[in-house]
C-alpha cells in the first residue's frame, strides 16, 4: 500500500537497473562549483547562476560537454533551450523527454532544477552502461530562465517552446539594466537555430526536489506530483513625493514606502481571511527610491507573488488585490500602478504517467504519496502538448530551497532518479499512454 492507502500496482515491472548514485552526486557537486558564492549571513557556499549570465553560460557549456560525452546529439533552439537526443530503435516514434533547468536564483542551492537535468543524464549513462536500447528516442533537455528572477517571467524557455509565450515577446523582455533576452542569448552564444516548437514528445518527465517540508516531514521517499497550482506575478510601483525626513511633518508626506508596507500587511490579512482557499501571497521585492536613510521614499518598486491551487479562488484573490492597490493609492495620496508579469492557471498532470511513477516507486519499495506542487516547473508548460508528470525528492532542513542550505542526500536523489529511470524506460518501450490515443 502507498502512504495514502492506494493499492500497489500489480503491473509494475521489477526494477532491473539502478543508477550510479555516487556518479550522480559527483556531477551535481561539479556543476555547483560554477557560479559558487559565499553567503555573507551564513558563511555557506551557494549557487548564483542567474539566467543568461556568464555563470549560466559556463554551466550550460559544462552540461553540454557531459551530454556529448554520453553520445547524445545536442541542438539549441531559438530561445536557448538545449535538447540532447539518444536514438531509439524506431526513429519514427516521438521521444520521451526528460528535462528541467540549470539556472538559479541569486541565492540558490545545488539541487533546484539541476537534479532533473543531471538525473536525466544519469538515466542515459545507466542505459548506456548496461547496453539497453529503447524503442523510442530519449531527449534530455534544459530550458532557459525557468526561475524568472532576471527577466520577470518564469518558465520562459519552456513557455516559448510550447506556445504560451510568443518568441518575439520573449526576446523583448528586459532585465533591471534594460538588457533584452535576445541580446543576452546572442552575447553568451546560445541564440540557437532550431525552430521553436520543433519537438513534441510522446511524454514529458521531470525529477525535482520538493522545495518544501511535506515529504520529509511525513517520512516519504518520493512524491508523485499531481499538478502545479495557479501562479500570478505583479510588478507594482508606488509614486509619492520625496521629502526631508526631519523637516517634513507627517501630515505633509506622501510616503510611497508606507503605502507599500500597508499593502504587504493587507496581503497577509487577505491570506488569513480564509476567503481565498489556500492562497499564498508574497511581496518578495520592496525597492525604495532614492533609498537614503534621511529621505522619505518618493517611489517604491515592489512585486507580488500569488499562488493558489484553485483557479476560481485565484481569480477572486487577484481581483481583490487590484482593488486593494487602487484603494491604497487613493487613501494615501500616492499613485499606484501595476502590471501582471506572469500568470498560469492550475495545471493537472497526466493520470497515466502518475500511475506509472507510483507503480515504479512501489516496485522499489519506496514510501510515497501524491501531492500538488507549490512551485512552478517546466513540466507544467510541457503538459500543454504532451502527457506529463513529475517525481519529487525530499530535502533536508525542512526542504528549504532557493538558499545555500538546500540539500538532498545521495540516497534521496537516487530514489527519485531510479524511479525516473524505470518510468522513462517503460514509456520509451511501451505503446500509447492512452490520454490522446497515440503519437502527437
Amino acid at each position: 500500500m502507498t502512504a495514502e492507502g492506494s493499492p500497489d500496482r500489480a503491473d509494475a515491472p521489477a526494477p532491473g537497473l539502478s543508477i550510479d548514485a555516487a556518479r550522480l552526486e559527483e556531477s551535481i557537486r561539479a556543476l555547483a562549483t560554477i557560479g559558487a558564492y559565499e553567503d555573507e549571513s551564513t558563511g555557506l557556499v551557494g549557487v548564483r547562476r542567474v539566467a543568461l549570465t556568464d555563470e549560466d553560460a559556463a554551466g550550460r557549456r559544462q552540461v553540454i560537454e557531459w551530454m556529448e560525452a554520453a553520445g547524445l546529439r545536442v541542438a539549441v533552439d531559438a530561445i536557448g533551450n538545449v535538447f540532447a537526443e539518444r536514438p531509439g530503435l524506431d526513429p519514427s516514434l516521438a521521444p520521451v523527454m526528460v528535462g528541467s533547468h540549470i539556472d538559479s536564483v541569486p541565492t540558490g542551492g545545488a539541487y533546484d532544477g539541476v537534479l532533473g537535468v543531471l538525473g536525466g543524464l544519469e538515466v542515459v549513462r545507466t542505459l548506456d552502461d548496461r547496453g539497453v536500447a529503447t524503442r523510442r528516442p530519449i531527449v534530455l533537455a534544459f530550458f532557459t530562465d525557468e526561475e524568472g528572477c532576471r527577466f520577470g517571467t518564469d518558465m520562459l524557455g519552456s513557455a516559448v517552446a510550447t506556445g504560451r509565450i510568443p518568441l518575439d515577446e520573449a526576446y523583448a523582455l528586459r532585465d533591471a539594466a534594460g538588457t533584452t533576452v535576445r541580446d543576452e542569448l546572442s552575447r553568451i552564444g546560445f541564440l540557437g537555430d532550431e525552430p521553436i516548437g520543433a519537438r513534441r514528445p510522446h511524454a514529458y518527465l521531470e525529477c525535482h526536489i520538493e522545495q518544501g517540508p511535506v515529504l520529509g516531514g511525513a517520512g516519504h521517499d518520493v512524491g508523485v506530483v499531481t499538478g502545479v497550482q495557479a501562479i500570478a506575478w505583479y510588478e507594482v510601483t508606488f509614486r509619492g513625493r520625496s521629502a526631508h525626513a526631519g523637516t517634513t511633518p507627517t501630515s505633509y508626506r506622501r510616503d510611497a514606502g508606507l503605502s507599500a508596507a500597508r499593502v504587504n500587511v493587507a496581503l497577509r490579512e487577505l491570506v488569513d481571511s480564509g476567503r481565498y482557499g489556500e492562497l499564498r501571497a508574497t511581496m518578495g521585492v520592496v525597492r525604495p527610491h532614492p533609498g537614503v536613510v534621511n529621505v522619505v521614499p518618493g517611489r517604491v518598486t515592489a512585486t507580488i507573488d500569488l499562488r493558489n491551487p484553485d483557479d476560481g479562488a485565484m481569480e477572486a484573490a487577484e481581483r481583490d488585490v487590484r482593488a486593494l492597490l487602487a484603494a491604497r493609492g487613493e487613501e494615501d495620496g500616492v499613485e499606484v500602478t501595476w502590471r501582471r508579469t506572469a500568470r498560469t492557471a492550475m495545471v493537472p498532470f497526466d493520470g497515466a504517467v502518475m500511475d506509472r511513477i507510483d507503480a515504479a516507486a512501489a516496485a522499489r519499495g519506496l514510501r510515497r504519496t501524491r501531492l500538488l506542487s507549490g512551485a512552478g516547473h517546466d513540466a507544467q508548460e510541457w503538459a500543454r502538448v504532451a502527457p506529463a508528470a513529475m517525481v519529487f525528492v525530499p530535502g533536508e532542513h525542512d526542504g528549504i530551497s532557493h538558499n545555500p542550505r538546500e540539500h538532498s542526500t545521495r540516497e534521496q536523489c537516487a530514489n527519485g532518479v531510479n524511479v525516473l529511470l524505470d518510468v522513462v524506460r517503460r514509456i520509451a518501450d511501451d505503446g500509447p499512454l492512452g490520454r490522446d490515443g497515440g503519437e502527437p
